[in-house]
């Protein structure tokens, strides 16, 4: 269980103005601005959750990450990771829990992946059955293989994304953290991970909680989702709730013959696609039914798809409603 409240962090940063003139100046008198990375943050995580962490850049998703691994203290507030406090009871909190940071890597550079990972296995203190147990699932899963005899620098960005999820999971971690786990990776890459998380939470429980620009990942791995805005939590609930939320419009793709078909209260023209028209339906003004028989009745239809608000639109729309 992971609980966070009134969780609190402001950071001192310095400032100056670019020049030779104005760098001597610093070095006698320094001018500070408080940022305030996070401002009252409450929410509770339960066991075997996976949860999407979103919002902006410079929201405060990679700040409330780092206090619940224990790399950072926040100014106030309470932050209870299945009993410990992160920052307090770092050693015993860290065996709990595994992290990956999408832009920074636990491997180390010059040797064999599998070197980085024994060497993990020995910060862990993990007993050798359960790390062979451990080795030989991440490699079948991951799909691995070779890619352990390989040194780091050697990989592709994909093969050290996988590497980097191994070795956040050799010592069998209660709670996962990922921070951009797919960020620069290709399509066959991107969804081996999202599969590979999705099993791993479904035999193992493990709670994942994932923050991430690339809604696609939030669309495929999580079921709850959590708005960070300006420091602020703004909205808790699920992928499909936040969806009728932003709105409840459909978007119709309509491929038809003739003359274009007129179009009644309810429906705009939003463009063309591939030789289709793209259509914007309110339901609230007419049913999706409706709309489609009416075009059936003045064209011939060959083929009409209906679609909902997409994950990337819905989040724009809450960024803009809460001007984040």
């Amino acid at each position: 269980m992971i609980t966070l409240s009134g969780i609190n962090k402001t950071f001192r940063v310095t400032k100056r103005q670019a020049g030779f003139a104005h760098a001597v100046k610093a070095l006698f008198s320094r001018e500070y601005e408080v940022i305030k990375a996070l401002s009252d943050v409450n929410f509770t995580v339960g066991d075997g959750e996976m949860v999407g962490y979103i919002g902006p850049n410079g929201a405060g998703k990679s700040t409330t990450i780092k206090i619940m691994c224990g790399i950072l203290t926040p100014d106030s507030g309470v932050c209870d990771i299945n009993g410990r406090t992160p920052w307090r009871d770092r050693v015993a909190h860290v065996a709990q829990i595994g992290v990956v940071f999408g832009q920074r890597s636990q491997l180390w550079w010059d040797v064999p992946v599998v070197d980085s990972l024994e060497l993990i296995r020995d910060i862990y203190k993990t007993d050798e059955a359960t790390y062979r147990r451990n080795l030989d699932e991440l490699t079948q899963l991951l799909d691995l293989g070779e890619i352990l005899k390989t040194p780091a620098r050697s990989l592709s960005l994909g093969q050290r994304m996988r590497c980097e999820i191994a070795a956040s999971l050799i010592h069998s971690p209660r709670i996962l953290f990922l921070d951009e786990p797919t960020i620069g990776l290709d399509a066959v890459s991107k969804i081996a991970v999202r599969q590979f998380i999705k099993r791993l939470n479904a035999q193992h429980g493990t709670t994942v909680i994932l923050t991430t620009h690339d809604m696609q990942d939030i669309e495929a791995l999580t079921q709850r989702i959590l708005l960070i805005g300006k420091g602020r939590i703004l909205l808790d609930g699920s992928l499909e709730e936040l969806k009728k939320r932003s709105s409840e419009r459909k978007t119709l793709v309509v491929k038809y013959s003739g003359s274009p078909p007129p179009l009644v209260t309810g429906m705009a023209i939003s463009g063309e696609k591939d030789g289709r028209l793209v259509l914007e339906l309110d339901p609230a003004i007419v049913r999706v039914n409706e709309g489609i028989a009416h075009l059936a009745a003045h064209c011939e239809l060959q083929d009409v798809s209906v679609s909902d608000i997409t994950a990337e639109e819905m989040v724009a729309a809450l960024y803009k409603e809460y001007q984040i």
